[in-house]
């Protein structure tokens, strides 16, 4: 392991003694040998780091990320904000008869929460069902064109350095103009004998069934899903490999959807017809900028949450696709945009910028890099700015109560009294948040561990007894 390096300035030392026990006993592990620890406790009502470790060293983030991406996003956007997503048409709607002669566009600005799993029961039509329902209290009775799920406001694109391991998967589902459903999709498996292979029973949504071509190579083993998901993010075909637990019936693994926005138009199409709407069309779906000359008129508008219940369902669930979302929201779509807003958002905390290298929002990126200095600081600084420092306080999860946090610190000090966002991928894993210690000190914290030797789980045992060790200093 890396020099361990203690600094306390004017702070007593007792505060780093329990913390620097739990190091040191590290820096003798075998399996810790070429692992790099670094962390940084800030007390931010008098502006003093208590301890640090390597702390201006630059480490991968992992999902603590959506800790930066999240507080900017509250920032710049504010916490009401809510995403508009409208229902329009084309040509001409003759109020009399009903009949809309043109096509019927559902344009998107990048709202997540549409038919989310966050916001709505799984599988469900709830949110189509109102729509068409809205769209027939309009009076509308008959549309000739087609159903378009209009993704064009946003580039649709692969975040940066994101790997062909993760896009397959549900946590790697592309941002989109128009997402739907948390842009993923359900592959259903039936398992039987240890070893044999398993057997896929269908696809959901059902729309989804005679697109897609599944490689099934899933066998029956362990006790955990352990699953993967192989191909092209806009592709229709995926191979999905790995291991489910055996004798398991309607057992599901998630995938991401490679067209959110036809989906979505196909959803609609079906609550229009279940509704009484005659549909002569087909549902396509569009990611191309068109000439703008055209005119369409809006039948319906719908609002998402609130940008602050978004966050909240962010941080806790640690959602890819939703920090991914917020980071383009932030600049009308552009990824490299957002980034830049990123940076001014500390730039105004008088965070340094240049421990910050920022490729994606949501921290999947490996080469995403960060210094727990500038994430305990820019916690610490978030408390005195009073438009977003209740809002993002209560996004992160509670110790021993909630989300990734749910089974740390149970039966200590630190169980109710810590708020951390936590973050996993291989080899890299870290905890950045709040606690009030024993002692009344309200400090913020980042502690991130780069390239252990060891399990994950393991790993996140090591630093859950320096969480502890923390609040009950």
């Amino acid at each position: 392991m890396r020099k361990i390096i203690f600094s306390f300035v004017l702070a007593p030392y007792l505060f780093v003694a329990q913390l620097n026990k739990f190091v040191a006993e590290w820096a003798e592990d075998k399996d810790l040998k070429s692992a790099v620890l670094s962390y940084c406790v800030y007390d931010y009502k008098n502006d003093l780091v208590l301890a640090e470790n390597n702390a201006h060293t630059f480490m991968i983030p992992a999902s603590t990320m959506k800790a930066i991406t999240t507080a900017a996003a509250l920032k710049t956007l504010g916490n009401n904000y809510r995403f508009a997503t409208k229902i329009a048409y084309t040509g001409k709607f003759t109020k009399e008869t009903g009949v809309i002669d043109g096509d019927v566009l559902i344009i998107g600005s990048g709202d997540p929460t549409i038919q989310s799993e966050s916001f709505y029961k799984p599988d469900s039509t709830t949110l189509m069902d109102k729509w068409a329902q809205a769209l027939s209290a309009a009076g509308v009775k008959e549309i000739k064109g087609k159903i378009i799920g209009d993704a064009s406001t946003w580039e649709h694109q692969v975040p940066g350095h994101w790997i062909w391991a993760d896009i397959g998967n549900y946590f790697g589902a592309v941002p989109c103009g128009l997402s739907f459903m948390d842009n993923k999709f359900k592959v259903i498996f039936n398992s039987k004998e240890v070893g044999s292979t398993v057997e896929m029973v269908k696809i959901k949504p059902e729309s989804l069934t005679s697109k897609m071509t599944i490689v099934n190579k899933v066998i029956a083993k362990g006790t955990e899903d352990e699953a993967f998901v192989y191909g092209d993010p806009f592709g229709y075909t995926k191979y999905i490999s790995g291991k489910i637990p055996p004798n398991k019936k309607n057992f599901e693994v998630e995938a991401a959807m490679p067209d959110p926005a036809l989906i979505c138009a196909e959803s609609l199409l079906n609550s229009l017809k279940k509704t009484g709407v005659k549909c002569n069309g087909i549902a396509e779906s569009n990611y191309e900028k068109k000439d703008t000359s055209f005119k369409s008129l809006t039948l319906y508008t719908h609002y998402s949450p609130s940008l602050e219940k978004i966050v909240q369902v962010t941080n806790i669930t640690s959602n890819n696709l939703f920090a991914e979302t917020l980071l383009r929201a932030m600049a009308y779509g552009s990824p490299s945009n957002g980034i830049e807003l990123v940076k001014k958002f500390l730039v105004a905390k008088g965070i340094e910028t240049a421990e910050l290298y920022m490729t994606d929002g949501s921290g999947l990126s490996r080469a995403d890099l960060v210094t727990t200095t500038l994430q305990a600081k820019m916690l610490g600084k978030i408390q005195a700015d009073n438009m977003i420092a209740k809002s993002f306080y209560n996004s992160l999860p509670i110790a021993g109560k909630q989300g990734s946090m749910s089974n740390i610190g149970k039966g200590t000090y630190i169980e109710g009294k810590m708020r951390a966002k936590t973050g996993y991928i291989n080899r890299a894993r870290g905890y950045c948040g709040y606690v009030t210690t024993k002692t009344g000190k309200e400090v913020s914290f980042s502690i991130l561990f780069n390239n252990y030797n060891c399990s994950a789980k393991e790993a996140k045992v090591k630093i859950e007894k320096f969480l502890v060790a923390l609040g009950e200093e």
